[in-house]
């Protein structure tokens, strides 16, 4: 084919471009990229045409070509919509799961149990004598008079017993110092 004609053939073949552009841009909605897509296509075909010469429809084959592009585009665009709906289906789960989580959390009962083995722990290590005056008067409200009376003591010497207990429970419970005070200290 000489230059002259392969010029007209490139130009008849170009005459067609403004209708391979809306025809990609009805399916990717992107003048831009339906604009690169027919550009692609026809240089695909110019630089291949040699090769291609029992081809007869050259219009039909160029715009199989922008319709595979098309495909391909929109496949991806579904294929990232997928994904990008699976990271907010997962985010949302994810989401969900800690605010559920959250409102079943009782911080009272978390801190109170661990409070309550740090007490168990520390009252063990006392003597049995200080144990015994600390729990009368803390836990069964007995007045240090009764237990001074009950315990063949003075009221002085439960006090000391008190307070070496108090000690102890507040060197325990360094982290629960406000716990402590609210349980402990009345």
């Amino acid at each position: 084919m000489s230059t002259r004609n392969e010029l007209a053939a490139f130009n008849h073949l170009f005459s067609y471009k403004e209708r391979f552009i809306r025809f990609a841009q009805t399916y990717v909605r992107d003048p831009d990229i339906a604009e690169d897509y027919v550009i692609d296509a026809l240089l695909y075909y110019w630089e291949n045409r040699h090769r291609l010469e029992n081809e007869r429809n050259i219009p039909a084959y160029v715009l199989t070509i922008i319709k595979h592009k098309c495909l391909n585009y929109l496949q991806h665009k579904k294929l990232q919509e997928e994904v990008k709906d699976k990271l907010i289906a997962h985010a949302q789960w994810e989401l969900s799961t800690r605010i559920s989580t959250l409102e079943a959390c009782e911080p009272y009962e978390i801190f109170t149990a661990e409070a309550e083995q740090l007490v168990e722990r520390a009252l063990a290590r006392l003597p049995e004598r200080t144990r015994r005056i600390f729990l009368m008067n803390r836990m069964q409200n007995i007045s240090q008079k009764e237990i001074a009376q009950h315990m063949h003591m003075s009221v002085k010497g439960v006090e000391f017993h008190i307070s070496k207990a108090l000690k102890e429970l507040r060197i325990e419970l360094k982290d629960y110092l406000p716990l402590f005070l609210f349980y402990f200290m009345h």
